[in-house]
């Protein structure tokens, strides 16, 4: 018998997995029912270039049909979409959502009502030594669809707000492409934060201690850098031209000065770092990471049109973040960005499709294309004056909120109408 390598024993496996999905998606009669259907909604998907008046029918958990009207008799169950905008389900790219073992996390489900993710990913929560926990207890209770981040620290989080790396010993590179190598189902990559307040004076070293890892693990693995007030102006432009193509720098249009007072972030003597557009030029991707203390409206003003568009929009939601005056719920952070003039389909889809893209890990996630997960996310698009603030007290007006309504994850809605059995998986 030839044995098995491990890469082509999850290959295998994975592919039996997907065949076993492939069964859920058999041909409907046209007397058959649908288990739920979504009716009447304005559906935007950007992911199709589909925006209207559409039927979203669910059947076996997947989406079955998109349709212009599907009979309301073919419904088992059905919610009453009308004058709503329904988007594929919502996917964070950046929360904290390791509660019990991180210090900062938040329960992923808990979120649903005030953020509408259907997907989310905890973004350096864990480090190696608390990895196994995240995976077996709070993905494995989780309804929202998990993925993760790796802190390059072995403790991740859990010992906020000490700072992780003022030790870097704490970054064993090993350890670290370990944790990777064993989960490439459930992992993106690895997470640093590059705040001097986080690796004192360390500067591009936990940087290449998290690449060293990624490169390491035996797939590819990304970066996910977060910045804000780092040690000194030239380290930022280091950090910057560091990043691979497809890594993520996160808090992108921070505002945070660092332990000196100076401001050395993408933005510095009010233009953007040449470093900073060379990278986006190079496929670097840029997520927002709104937080609370992350995202200021005149970096964003400056960066965006000299070319550092986001790529994402995420929330940084996280126990703190969650209480302070920016409101950084995923919703409320894309409603800034229609204040500052984006469009709302490319809002949505730097909140679907686009993170969607960057996880790559289930098929069709962030979309509402026949045979994808019946991930769905019902808002409200209020029109009226709305004022929004970022976490530097920069205050912007707006006339469009996005607010959720109703989150479907798996063709089961949070909330009413009820499935029975309640779930099955």
């Amino acid at each position: 018998m030839t044995a098995l390598s491990r890469r082509n024993f999850l290959a295998l496996t994975g592919g039996a997995a997907a065949a076993l999905a492939g069964r859920a998606e058999a041909a409907m009669g046209p007397s058959d029912k649908f288990d739920l259907v979504i009716k009447g909604g304005d559906v935007l998907d950007p992911s199709q270039q589909l925006r209207g008046r559409r039927d979203i029918g669910i059947r076996w958990g997947v989406v079955e049909a998109v349709e212009e009207a599907i009979p309301a008799e073919r419904a088992t169950k059905m919610i009453d979409a009308t004058g709503k905008l329904v988007t594929p389900g919502l996917v964070d790219l950046h929360c904290h959502v390791y509660p019990y073992g991180s210090a900062i996390g938040i329960p992923a489900d808990e979120l649903v009502q005030f953020q509408g993710t259907t997907t989310v990913v905890s973004a350096g929560d864990a480090g190696v030594n608390n990895l196994a926990a995240l995976r077996r207890f709070i993905v494995a209770q989780t309804r929202a669809r998990m993925y993760a981040f790796l802190h390059i620290a072995n403790n991740g989080l859990s010992a906020f707000p000490v700072a992780e790396l003022y030790n870097i010993d704490n970054a064993q590179v090993e350890a670290c492409a370990m944790g990777l190598a064993e989960n490439p189902d459930f992992l993106l990559g690895v997470k640093v934060r590059m705040s001097e307040n986080v690796i004192f004076k360390h500067g591009l070293e936990p940087l290449r201690r998290g690449i060293q890892a990624c490169e390491m693990c035996g797939w590819p693995a990304k970066m996910m850098v977060h910045i804000g007030g780092v040690e000194t102006k030239e380290l930022m432009s280091d950090i910057l031209n560091l990043l691979r193509p497809g890594d993520v720098l996160t808090h992108c249009y921070s505002g945070a000065p660092n332990l000196a007072g100076v401001f050395t972030n993408i933005v510095q003597d009010g233009k953007l770092l040449p470093a900073a557009l060379a990278a986006k030029q190079r496929g670097v991707l840029f997520d927002v990471g709104h937080g609370g203390g992350s995202f200021d409206f005149t970096v964003a003003e400056v960066a965006i049109p000299a070319g550092c568009t986001p790529d994402t929009i995420s929330s940084d939601i996280h126990v703190f973040s969650g209480n302070s005056p920016g409101m950084p719920f995923l919703p409320n952070v894309m409603s800034k960005f229609l204040a500052m003039g984006l469009p709302l389909e490319q809002v949505v889809a730097m909140a679907t499709i686009n993170p969607a893209k960057i996880i790559n890990r289930a098929p069709k996630i962030g979309t509402l294309q026949v045979g994808a997960p019946g991930d769905v996310t019902i808002m409200d698009l209020v029109e009226g004056p709305v004022t929004f603030v970022d976490t530097r007290n920069n205050k912007r007006d707006g006339k469009l909120l996005l607010r959720p309504v109703q989150t479907v994850i798996n063709g089961v809605p949070f909330g009413r109408p009820y499935q029975a059995p309640f779930a099955v998986r």
